[in-house]
């Protein structure tokens, strides 16, 4: 369970300078002497972390295919929308094809019936091609791991659907007029004509929408490093500060590779919908995600101040500020309760750069005291459940009850019990008894 970890200020170190050794009798020789003395303390929360990048999105292949051209280096960083791979699929550019010459054809004329059987057998069909076409175009949308692309596909083809049914139903409405003997057939039959050539125009439209997503472009701006997130490691989720904003996870996996092959397609390899292309991290702001436990958490608000130390790093120092408390918990590696708390991280011209996915250790300033009496933690003492301090009264031990405020490490805040140049005991308290001599 990770728990506070209190840390003082240097300026409330002056505790000691007046303490001396003291003895009243040889069983008291542990006991130091020192003073109640003004200064800054500083109580810390610790927790465990990782170091976040501002947004990730992993480019897949839309369609099964070929990945016809590479666009991007691993490295390379590029702009969002900027075009990083083109996918070859033969299937959805047959499609195209077909739609394109429905199309020429719904436009030689107008549909040629002879009597309402035959307006009705072709409207029929004409519902029947228009709805196949819906259900192609969602079914190839569904595949885009863009959730922006894939949002935008799928609302056309929605949109398309609600126009197509309004010149049926206005197709229909001419037949009855035609039934009802107030229109002709003619004029039924140019409005069956309408709905028929919308019907090819859309499944055109579509069907080149979706060829045209086969040309992947970066949902955002960053660095490109081939295939997906690496099996084994941080979710993709787990690697971004805003917690997957910005994030287009992949409905394939690039896990599975063998110890020792690179995972990345290759320029001309054959994909299937859903495979990861590559990934594209935008780290112009890094962030961190820290695990504190719950018996912590209420001391963190936003705007917290924190240091932070990188495993991969050692020796240096980076700070960072609390950005948002989850509210819900999670189950931490440990067990425990906890909540994630984000934080905006502070690059450091001395120290290397992070990169996401880094374990560190988070030091979250939760309270501070300044100017205030402060003692050592070791001149604490509970007594009767009551916390206490030996204080010198004349020549003699005197225990004074004390409140405390902000506990730091090595230093704790009185807010009542002692003013400043009290004499007390800072170690050895618990050799002393009642009527204890003092020196």
């Amino acid at each position: 369970m990770t728990r506070s970890r209190p840390l003082v200020i240097a300026a409330a170190m002056i505790f000691l300078v007046s303490s001396t050794a003291a003895s009243c009798g040889d069983d008291k020789s542990g006991v130091g002497l020192g003073q109640a003395t003004r200064g800054t303390v500083a109580e810390i929360v610790e927790a465990p972390g990782s170091v976040t990048a501002r947004a990730a999105a992993t480019v897949s292949a839309p369609a099964s295919g070929t990945l016809a051209e590479l666009r991007a280096e691993p490295g390379q960083r590029v702009a969002k929308d900027q075009v990083v791979a083109v996918i070859d699929s033969p299937e959805l550019e047959a499609r195209r094809r077909s739609a394109e010459k429905a199309l020429d054809q719904s436009s030689g004329g107008s549909v040629t019936v002879g009597d309402s059987t035959a307006f009705l057998a072709v409207r029929h069909q004409t519902d029947t091609n228009a709805e196949k076409a819906y259900q192609e175009a969602r079914a190839a949308a569904a595949q885009i791991t863009d959730p922006a692309l894939r949002e935008t596909l799928l609302k056309q083809v929605d949109a398309a659907r609600r126009q197509y049914n309004l010149a049926s139903a206005a197709a229909a409405a001419a037949l009855r007029s035609v039934q009802e003997g107030v229109a002709s057939l003619g004029e039924a039959v140019n409005s069956l004509s309408s709905a028929q050539r919308l019907q090819a125009q859309q499944a055109y439209d579509l069907a080149d929408a979706a060829v045209s997503a086969l040309t992947l472009r970066a949902p955002v701006a960053g660095v490109v490093q081939l295939g997906g997130v690496a099996t084994g490691g941080s979710s993709l989720t787990d690697l971004l500060s805003a917690g997957g904003a910005g994030a287009a996870s992949s409905s394939g996996s690039a896990g599975g590779a063998l110890p020792g092959v690179d995972e990345a397609v290759p320029q001309g390899a054959f994909v299937a919908a859903g495979t990861p292309i590559l990934t594209v991290v935008d780290v112009s702001r890094l962030g961190l995600t820290a695990e504190v436990d719950e018996t912590d958490v209420l001391l963190v608000k936003a705007g917290t101040p924190a240091t932070v130390e990188l495993d991969a790093a050692s020796g240096a120092s980076y700070d960072a500020k609390v950005r948002s408390i989850d509210l819900l918990p999670t189950t931490s590696a440990r067990g425990g309760v906890s909540y994630k708390v984000r934080l905006d991280l502070t690059a450091s011209a001395d120290a290397p750069a992070p990169r996401p996915g880094m374990s560190a250790v988070v030091r979250l300033q939760v309270r501070e005291a300044d100017d205030t009496v402060t003692v050592p933690a070791s001149a604490v003492i509970s007594v009767d459940g009551k916390d206490t301090v030996w204080a010198v009264e004349g020549d003699r031990y005197e225990r004074v009850p004390v409140t405390l405020g902000v506990q730091g490490e090595d230093v704790v805040e009185i807010t009542e019990g002692l003013k400043a140049g009290q004499r007390i005991a800072v170690s050895g308290a618990d050799e002393i008894q009642p009527g204890d001599k003092a020196p």
